[in-house]
């Protein structure tokens, strides 16, 4: 059989996927590639559990903490950077191991990216400022009103989608929808061997907590100071566990109710991310077991 082109590991936050690709990696002659939109920030090793200085001897990694959390990220940036690492690590002769719990990363690897055109920054600000001036319910209605298409996809609360349908339609005027609609690119295309793992659910469940502890023990209140000045608006702001941290930091939660809080959080997430994962990636190999050894041995034979 031969090599694929790409291996494509997707699963729920805590299913050993990290350990899992640097396994695959050190066997098989591969280099690992971020796939998990947290994982890229440099401020968030640990509460967004990247693998440590020395598993990333061990094998080439690419695409970890190699963004501010202090500045706006997005999918298409992403793209950008992944498409530099994929032939970068194919000049080095490795395979190319995609692994992480980023749904949408996964769809602009294999779907391409809509071509929406560059917002200019003044669009971006002006359009942050209207929704803190007029509220989310009213911002909403006004959106609703311009772009109805977009205004009944989206709720009230999702801030920052809001925003994006709000300054796209003034920047392009036409609607967000009508920009998703049109097709874009692959970067990965040929021979692609695609997994999915699918963790017990209690076993994932008792390992969300155990970590999320192993995280506090770690530093994750460190990492959570150093976030204080973080603006809200920005994806780093929202990660697992960094919320509910801030808040003990304040004095609003005991650090107990802020750990609780956050390994639901976390549990809530994972659930979305197998649903999205079910609806989403259909034809992918799912593998359900836990064990590292025991999913390598599952994906072995795709390799050798």
């Amino acid at each position: 059989m031969p090599t694929p082109d790409a291996v494509l590991i997707a699963g729920p936050t805590a299913s050993g996927k990290s350990a899992l690709a640097l396994k695959l990696a050190r066997d098989f002659g591969g280099a690992v590639v971020n796939t998990d939109a947290m994982q890229v920030y440099r401020e968030l090793r640990i509460l967004s559990a990247r693998p440590d200085e020395t598993e990333e001897r061990e094998a080439p990694h690419y695409l970890y903490g190699f963004v501010s959390a202090f500045e706006p990220f997005s999918v298409a940036r992403w793209l950008e950077a992944a498409e530099r690492a994929l032939q970068e690590v194919r000049a080095k002769g490795l395979v190319p191991i995609f692994a992480g719990g980023t749904g949408l990363y996964f769809a602009a690897l294999l779907n391409g990216l809509s071509p929406i055109p560059e917002i200019h920054a003044s669009i971006r600000v002006d359009a942050r400022q209207r929704l803190k001036e007029l509220g989310n319910e009213r911002f909403h209605a006004e959106l609703s009103a311009r772009d109805p298409v977009m205004g009944a996809r989206l709720n009230s609360g999702d801030s920052q989608r809001l925003v994006r349908a709000w300054e796209v339609f003034e920047a392009t005027g036409q609607s967000l929808a009508e920009w998703q609609a049109l097709k874009g690119t692959p970067v990965l295309t040929g021979d692609l061997a695609r997994f999915v793992l699918k963790p017990n659910r209690e076993w994932l469940v008792q390992r969300i907590a155990k970590r999320f502890h192993a995280m506090v023990g770690a530093g994750a209140l460190e990492e959570a100071r150093a976030l204080g000045t973080l603006s809200p608006d920005l994806p780093a702001a929202r990660a697992l566990g960094v919320p509910q941290l801030v808040a003990h930091l304040e004095g609003k939660l005991l650090l107990d109710e802020a750990v609780e809080q956050a390994i639901a959080q976390t549990r809530q997430y994972a659930k979305r991310q197998m649903t999205w994962f079910r609806h989403q990636m259909p034809d992918w190999v799912t593998i359900e077991r836990s064990d590292v050894g025991e999913m390598a041995a599952l994906i072995a034979p795709s390799l050798e």
